[in-house]
């Protein structure tokens, strides 16, 4: 077997964590910063670095830098929800990383294991910015968010829609600022028929496949009624489900998240009134709010 062919040793996500977090702790001593609380820059995406803290004697004289750990992980989740890192190509993967507007539940999820795994970190902060994504990356991160035993925030800044609604209702406690859009309860599969386009252009459609549902969605042939009745309840399972398990986690009755689950988005203080959120409010809020919760000042790092 050549060196080529041999498989290649998948590595946990509880042993992922923890080579991120050596590799954190040699970034430290090479790098000086200055201040009196500093976030360092994240290795990935979604996985939050360690602090540097100045500290002074009690007269004042500046006893040098030294290491604090966070005791609170902050966690973005920013634009569309996806199961996987996009990958990029160029040599720097972080700014690669930096430049697609998603976020990946396989990141986030491994994050959220991370904090599980490591005894200083006393809670888990969830940043939300997103229009949604898909259904099943929305669906882990709530798992994953409601399985945690520490405690857990999503916070809601510009928009938690759809999918990324779904991921935030999964913490135990959920924050929105009173102008953001919250809910979008609904799902969607719509797409660009280009079959008139194409005949325009003396384009062809062959149609190649076995099953006569295989083709189905595909952009370059008219959608059929058979069709169109099969993506529509397919979606109505997933819409079904979708109500389902927020009126799990948010402990609302079924009727009355399904009262709501028309896909439209409402500001944060309705969605307070309606009981998508538990408070209204940004970080100053939440960080008073962990603070009571767990009883030290929080030390939020992203």
């Amino acid at each position: 077997m050549t060196e080529e062919s041999k498989p290649v040793e998948q590595k946990s996500d509880i042993e992922k964590y923890l080579e991120l977090r050596k590799k954190r702790r040699l970034h430290f001593l090479v790098g000086a910063l200055a201040g009196a609380l500093l976030v360092c820059g994240a290795v990935i995406a979604a996985a939050p670095d360690e602090c540097i803290e100045d500290r002074t004697s009690e007269t004042g004289d500046e006893v040098g830098q030294t290491e604090e750990s966070c005791n609170v992980y902050g966690i973005n989740l920013h634009g569309d929800l996806v199961l996987y890192p996009t990958p990029q190509a160029g040599t720097d993967a972080a700014a690669d990383a930096q430049s697609v507007d998603e976020a990946s539940a396989e990141d986030i999820v491994a994050t959220i294991l991370g904090a599980e795994a490591d005894p200083q970190t006393k809670a888990i902060v969830l940043e939300i910015d997103s229009y949604g994504g898909y259904p099943v990356a929305g669906e882990e991160v709530a798992v994953a968010l409601r399985s945690a035993t520490k405690p857990t925030v999503a916070m809601i800044r510009g928009a938690g829609l759809s999918a990324a609604y779904l991921a935030a209702a999964g913490a135990k406690t959920i924050f929105a600022s009173k102008y953001s859009d919250v809910g979008g309860i609904g799902v969607t599969y719509s797409y660009t028929d280009e079959s008139l386009k194409n005949q325009r252009e003396g384009l062809t459609y062959n149609s190649l496949s076995t099953g006569k549902f295989k083709d189905t969605g595909d952009q370059s042939k008219p959608l059929t009624a058979e069709e169109r009745a099969l993506i529509m309840r397919d979606l109505g399972i997933m819409h079904r489900d979708f109500i389902a398990d927020v009126a799990r986690y948010r402990d609302l009755a079924v009727a009355a998240v399904t009262a709501l689950a028309d896909g439209s988005s409402m500001l944060g203080e309705a969605a307070l009134e309606k009981g998508l959120i538990d408070k209204i409010g940004g970080l100053p809020e939440v960080e008073s709010f962990l603070a009571e919760t767990i009883g030290t000042k929080p030390v939020i790092c992203w």
